[in-house]
This record gives C-alpha cells, structure tokens and sequence, in this order.
C-alpha cells in the first residue's frame, strides 16, 4: 500500500511539472482559428502561434494570438502580434521610432511597440471579435510587420 501512495505522489508530481512549462491558452480561439481553417501551435506562453507563408516572395511571417485576454474599464481585450525587427540589429535608432510613432498614427488598426529587443506590429480589439474578423486581423498583422521586416532588413527573415 505504502508504494502505492509513493508511486501516486510521483505520478501526480510529474504530471505538475510536465504542464508547468505550458500557460493556459483561452480555448475560444482556438475554437475561432480551427473555425477558419488555420492552422496554429500553443507557445510556452499559451499563446496562438500562426506562420504565414507567403511563398510567391519566399518569406514566412510569424503572428501570434493572446492566449489570455486583459479587462480595461469593462473592454476585454485581446492581442494579436506578429514581429518585425531586432533593434539591435535592424537600425531602430530614435529617428525610425519617431518615424514608427507617426506610422502607428496614420493606421486605422495597430501600432508599433517594443518588447524587449523586438519591434512588434500589435492590434488590441475587443474579445468578443468573430473568426472573420480575428483571422482579418491577423492578415494585417502579418502583412504590415512582414512589410516592414522588409524595409528595415531587406532579404533577411528572420522574424
């Protein structure tokens, strides 16, 4: 009995450490890109991680779905990302912020942030968006931040 008890407390401790690497990723969106047909993988994050490959230019483009949501006075809100540049390495100096700034001021829909060393493309929208619209969403993503990719490295893709 008592290597019973030793065996269940070690089963049960390895399966805690095996999910513990893994956040918990919203199953509404996956439940919205399986509804649209994209395919996706689960980041160590939980977020939704979608690679678009535009194969006419021989490019890929990484965009991410939040796989949790943030409440901002009664808004839930959900972010879609996808990268475009290393500041250290693809010239982002404080006259391409500026630029980047007066970009994010002219687009309808996202704006350029930093996280860390990566230049990112992000829009914020309300969770209750549709499949269309979220998939929508990641179109302009992925484009806007591989267009830019482009501009700042040239052939590189890296991001």
């Amino acid at each position: 009995m008592r290597i019973n008890k030793i065996l269940a407390a070690g089963l049960m401790a390895g399966l805690m450490l095996a999910g513990a690497g893994h956040a918990a990723a919203d199953s509404s969106v996956a439940k919205r890109l399986d509804e649209r047909g994209i395919k996706y993988e689960v980041d160590m994050d939980g977020d939704y991680k979608v690679t678009y490959n535009y194969s006419k230019e021989g490019r890929t483009q990484l965009v991410f779905v939040s796989g949790s949501t943030e409440s901002v006075s009664g808004y839930t809100v959900r972010e879609v990302f996808s990268p475009a540049a290393r500041v250290s390495t693809d010239g982002i100096d404080g006259a391409k912020a500026l630029e980047l700034m007066e970009e994010s001021r002219k687009n309808k829909l996202g704006a350029w942030e930093l996280s860390g060393d990566v230049l990112y493309f992000v829009i914020k929208l309300p969770d209750e968006m549709s499949a269309a619209e979220l998939e929508s969403a990641m179109d302009i993503a992925s484009q806007t931040a591989d267009d830019m990719e482009i501009e700042l490295s040239g052939d590189r893709d890296d991001l």
